[in-house]
């Protein structure tokens, strides 16, 4: 029997506001644990919550983003559950009044068009973060994360297959992070999800029975984890064992490859929803919607079309520009400086992504400022230096964006592009080459290379080779 897959996502992104959802606490990431925590975020008896109003705002903005209708009446509930990273044995959150209704993620993927309905986005807090001491009873909880404003977006399960499930989550990270909505860095898990996983016989309308996996915050382990569940189920119908596939929730453990079982899946009625009675209603007004609506930047279709338009990439190079805001901005601002498209293009998608990798950081950490790197690629350009070296300056001044002429100047990297100089060496080469300037004329033509790689030689490599071979072949046609 053939099996089709439904997936549906639920994504909490971590919005890009410097203080927490209900307090000033700041939600800077990395601080010494339970730094950035208050009475309010931690819930002690009396404190009372006050709502960011650019958490608010932020929502508004990703809602216009995606689609969505934004609802001018809407409220916070709590939503209650005990766990020990949750100081109020609750969760602020909103249940049937969301701030955004509705949507829809457009995007192509193996060659057709894919339509992902959204059913929702809502606000609300983070919870903290368990620490567990290795082998020590114990576990530790930081609260630094508590408060820490999300907005959840809700998908429609219309995702039909692993690979779709991982290019719909690339596509909503570039989205809010050209609406600057979240910073959505996966490693410090400010942007995370939630799949929603089944398989149903071909044809048959009717879901299967669920599993949701949890937490997963990178695009690698979610594909993973969501093969190995699908072939898990698969597995399971094919040879009459279906009824072990049960409505639940598992994680997903990376070290062993697979998803094990943490509980029964929760219905919303579990959560005893609950009005916030310590939050008025939220009301928004058309206005407020006109003017964020207008503040949206420019977002990554826009980016795309213009790109393709402007610079005359292929579709694959913007692509890839484009789906690293930090690579996207960084192009943008080196061409700005009169390095040719193409050039500056071919050297961010080879050198500065292979850097990125080797040193494991993100577009956006880096020092290296585009003035340096466009002062390196007109060198380059205008043949002073080569290829070669300029990958070596170049992984050089990257980490402390060192002037690349100071350094070129310094180490006597510069290039040997005078004719009269190179010619010196040429004919020097030539003399002490007798047997290879006869074996040219012998009609080895291989023998020209030879000769070309002793004046590399001689120059200690600096001869610059374009002007260097044009002297080489004339002295030869010359003989």
């Amino acid at each position: 029997m053939n099996f089709e897959t439904v997936i549906g996502l639920e994504i909490h992104a971590e919005l890009k506001s410097k203080t927490k959802i209900f307090c000033s606490c700041s939600t800077k990431f990395g601080a010494e644990p339970n730094a950035n925590t208050c009475p309010i975020c931690t819930g002690v008896p009396g404190t009372l919550p006050v709502l960011n109003e650019e958490v608010v705002n932020l929502a508004i903005k990703a809602g216009t983003a995606l689609g969505c209708t934004i609802n001018k009446y809407n409220k916070m509930d709590r939503k209650n559950y005990f766990y020990p990273d949750l100081p109020k044995n609750y969760q602020t959150s909103q249940f049937d009044l969301p701030i955004c209704s509705g949507g829809l993620v457009e995007f192509e993927h193996e060659g057709k068009q894919v339509k992902v309905r959204l059913n929702r986005i809502h606000i609300e807090e983070d919870a903290g973060k368990l620490v567990h001491v290795e082998g020590e009873p114990i576990s530790l909880v930081d609260y630094n994360r508590v408060g820490v404003p999300l907005a959840e977006i809700v998908t429609e399960p219309d995702l039909r297959s692993v690979s779709e499930a991982v290019a719909f989550m690339k596509k909503l990270k570039s989205i809010l992070e050209y609406g600057e909505i979240s910073d959505c860095r996966m490693e410090q898990g400010s942007l995370r999800c939630d799949a929603n996983i089944s398989l149903r016989p071909v044809g048959q309308k009717e879901f299967g029975l669920r599993v949701e996996l949890k937490n997963i915050n990178s695009f690698r382990e979610l594909q993973k984890a969501l093969e190995k569940e699908e072939r898990r189920q698969r597995e399971l119908y094919t040879y009459g064992e279906g009824h072990k596939v049960v409505q639940e929730t598992r994680r997903w453990d990376a070290a062993k490859g697979k998803t094990i079982p943490m509980r029964s899946k929760e219905e919303a009625d579990d959560y005893r929803y609950v009005v916030e009675p310590d939050l008025p209603p939220i009301i928004i007004y058309d206005e407020q919607i006109e003017t964020i609506t207008k503040s949206l930047p420019e977002m990554p279709d826009e980016k795309k079309e213009r790109f393709l338009t402007a610079y005359e990439l292929t579709e694959k190079e913007v692509d890839i520009l484009i789906g690293d805001k930090g690579l996207a901005t960084f192009f943008e601002k080196v061409v700005k400086l009169g390095v040719m498209p193409k050039a500056a293009c071919n050297w961010i998608l080879g050198d500065i992504l292979r850097i990125l990798n080797d040193r494991k950081i993100e577009s956006e950490d880096m020092t290296l400022e585009a003035e340096n790197f466009a002062r390196l690629l007109k060198v380059v350009e205008e043949g002073k230096i080569s290829n070669n070296v300029g990958r070596e300056v170049l992984d050089e001044i990257f980490d402390e964006n060192k002037d690349p002429m100071k350094m070129i100047e310094e180490k006597g990297l510069m290039q040997i592009s005078s004719s009269d100089e190179l010619e010196k060496i040429v004919d020097e080469v030539i003399a002490n080459n007798p047997q290879s300037v006869e074996d040219f004329k012998a009609g080895k033509t291989q023998s020209a290379g030879f000769l070309m790689g002793q004046v590399m030689k001689l120059s200690k490599g600096k001869a610059n080779p374009k002007v260097a071979k044009e002297l080489v072949d004339k002295k030869l046609s010359e003989i």
